[in-house]
């Protein structure tokens, strides 16, 4: 059980930096690029990439349960 709650808040965490990058990298607009330079810009970034591997791992601290454990 708490290893599941160590997951699902070391997910937040990783969702939550990579959110962050995700909106300074907005900046990105103004110089000229279009949206899809900029996710083609995010994607390759592995700060961004916090986002994606934080929501991973939350959904799996979620759905994954054991025997006699309550869900998350």
């Amino acid at each position: 059980m708490l290893l599941k709650i160590f997951l699902f808040l070391f997910g937040f965490g990783l969702t939550t930096i990579g959110s962050i990058y995700m909106i300074c990298y907005l900046n990105l607009f103004s110089i000229g690029y279009n949206f899809f330079e900029y996710v083609n810009f995010i994607i390759r970034r592995i700060e961004c990439l916090n986002f994606f591997f934080g929501i991973i791992l939350m959904i799996l601290s979620i759905t994954i349960g054991g025997k006699n454990e309550l869900y998350l």
